[in-house]
């Protein structure tokens, strides 16, 4: 088989995840595609019912009920147990030295599918892909890395290294079988650094965000005598990364589809006066006694009127959140804070 940079990104490699299990995994997933279908036939009984009653033209329905993603998270309630962190994987001590060392935990390991033919979230597809980073660019991975944050301006944003003297560092919590807050406990993530191995705070993450709505935006305004600056990554790069990719899916918001290491949800809306999806790009992140959101609500800019904009880019809203709680979800939270100051700049 051939498996290339773009399936590893996009989580379609069939590399397997924590669960070394196939009939497990596929088992959950069959649950999963259950809950859905049942969800879905339950949202087209409830308007068949509407239909049949008659609504006034007149009148815009609100809806009772938020939609899919937006509603609670099935982990968002504290203490909940989530079997994700039942694997053993999650509580490696071991010390890796480099990337290249950590691909022997799941290098000869099979493939759970065919590259390409199915989606499945896979922290270890990134560990492969960090070592083509270190590869191709010649330098460590951790040391690529921690340049490109500097570039960023994300000085707060280090490696997750317990011997470190890490200043601000937190301390990570979880619930144990009695439902009582304790401390978690002692892992090494020097295995995973791309999938789950750095620290940063929400001042970084903002940056990051910022970065990247930028590059993805500046392309869009006139350049106005040379005074706005290129974004970090070119246009077309970011809109490749939040282009939806085909066979995927996303977890936190079953309207979005997973693009380049980002979940996005595009603009749609089918009828007047009723649900708007709103195009956005976002990710949440799972480690042993934290949890984490980037989400990124890009403003819908008017084509024609942008030469004339007083304004430069970024323009959107930016929402991060960073708990040191094990499985919070988080999603629908960042994205009704979004909402809301959208909604208010809109009203100004």
């Amino acid at each position: 088989v051939t498996i290339t940079t773009r399936l590893l990104v996009s989580h379609l490699s069939g590399i397997r995840h924590y669960e070394k299990d196939i009939t497990k995994v596929k088992e959950e997933k069959e649950k999963a595609n259950r809950a859905l279908k049942l969800t879905k036939s339950h949202q087209d009984k409830e308007q068949k019912e509407k239909e049949g009653k008659g609504i006034e033209k007149t009148d815009c329905v609100k809806e009772k009920k938020e939609h899919g993603g937006e509603t609670k998270g099935r982990n968002s309630k504290p203490g909940r147990k989530d079997k994700e962190f039942e694997q053993e994987e999650y509580y490696l001590k071991e010390k890796f030295e480099s990337v290249i060392e950590s691909l022997k935990i799941f290098k000869n390991d099979p493939l759970f599918f065919k590259p390409g033919s199915q989606f499945l979230y896979s922290t270890y597809g990134f560990t492969l892909l960090s070592a083509v980073v270190e590869r191709a660019s010649g330098q460590k991975f951790t040391d690529y890395m921690l340049k490109m944050f500097r570039d960023l301006d994300m000085l707060s944003t280090v490696l997750d290294d317990n011997e470190a003297m890490i200043y601000n560092r937190a301390r990570c919590y979880v619930y144990n079988k009695k439902g009582r807050l304790v401390n978690a406990p002692y892992v090494d993530n020097s295995y995973k650094w791309a999938g789950g191995g750095f620290l940063s705070s929400v001042g970084d993450l903002l940056k990051f965000g910022n970065a990247l709505l930028y590059s993805y935006q500046a392309g869009q305004f006139k350049n106005r005598n040379g005074k706005l600056l290129p974004g970090y990554l070119k246009p077309g790069t970011v809109a490749m990364m939040w282009t939806p990719v085909p066979k995927t899916e996303v977890s936190w918001d079953r309207d979005g589809k997973y693009a380049m290491a980002w979940a996005v949800v595009e603009k749609n809306q089918q009828y007047g006066c009723c649900r708007q999806q709103r195009h956005y790009a976002s990710h949440t992140g799972g480690a042993v006694g934290a949890s984490s959101v980037l989400l990124i609500l890009p403003e819908e800019l008017d084509p024609e009127a942008l030469g004339t904009w007083p304004e430069a880019p970024p323009r959107g809203v930016i929402v991060t959140i960073i708990c040191n709680m094990q499985s919070v979800s988080l999603n629908s939270t960042a994205l009704k804070i979004a909402r809301e100051f959208d909604k208010e700049k809109r009203a100004q």
